[in-house]
């Protein structure tokens, strides 16, 4: 059975020591979809996590503690030890999916990128828009599975930031790692149909047409997950 400090709900956890034990999991499971750490690799210390991340060490060590708990995480010790995500950190994460939870979640992060759209429709710098077309090129070419994946994360992360500033990239962050835990990775065949989408969110922004802006994220959610 899967330990329930594992799951997330909509900023709904009691506990006062819960939301940086969240941010910890959340975070690490986003740089795992990232690929700015994989399987077998070691994190950082907790000191470094605690600092990246604004909250106690303490805090890092026990989040830290409860995901090697999980088995999302190995703890070694001696000279090359340290702690590191598990090797078989995709078997453990199905165990912890939960699609109700999941389509709460889901469902905030699309009523943010809807707010942040329809509040920025017609005032998005072309450079930002450029920077988040590359993005979209590449998953065009793209073939490898786990590359679509990192690049329509990191779509709609760099989409966050270029509607709503480095503060909302981070909220957005905690959602999409959140959702990292709690949901399957979509197939690639998914990915690029939503990347269509992203396409269509791009055209419109550029044209400052904000109905249609927020149609085409809209549209990406009701991508067939099949």
């Amino acid at each position: 059975m899967v330990n329930p400090a594992g799951k997330f709900g909509p900023y709904n956890q009691p506990g006062p020591a819960r939301p940086g034990a969240e941010l910890v999991r959340s975070r690490i499971a986003l740089r795992v979809r990232l690929k700015s750490v994989s399987p077998g690799d070691r994190l950082p210390d907790a000191g470094v996590l605690a600092e990246e991340l604004g909250i106690s060490e303490i805090t890092v060590r026990r989040a830290l503690e409860g995901m090697c708990q999980d088995g999302l995480l190995d703890r070694r010790r001696g000279r090359a030890g340290g702690t590191f995500v598990a090797a078989d950190w995709d078997t453990v994460v199905a165990l912890m999916h939960d699609a109700d939870e999941a389509a709460s979640l889901d469902a905030f992060h699309l009523l943010l990128e809807c707010g942040l759209v329809a509040h920025s429709a017609g005032e998005v710098p072309p450079e930002r828009l450029e920077a988040l077309q590359t993005l979209v090129d590449e998953m065009d070419l793209s073939d490898d599975p786990t590359h679509l994946l990192e690049l329509e994360t990191r779509f709609h992360l760099d989409l966050a930031e270029a509607l709503g500033g480095p503060g909302i990239r981070e909220f957005a962050a905690d959602l999409l790692g959140r959702l990292c835990l709690l949901l399957p990775a979509p197939a690639p065949t998914v990915v690029r149909k939503r990347n269509r989408c992203h396409a269509d969110l791009l055209t419109e922004l550029g044209r400052g047409a904000m109905d249609p802006a927020v149609r085409a994220v809209k549209a990406h959610r009701l991508t067939d997950p099949d």
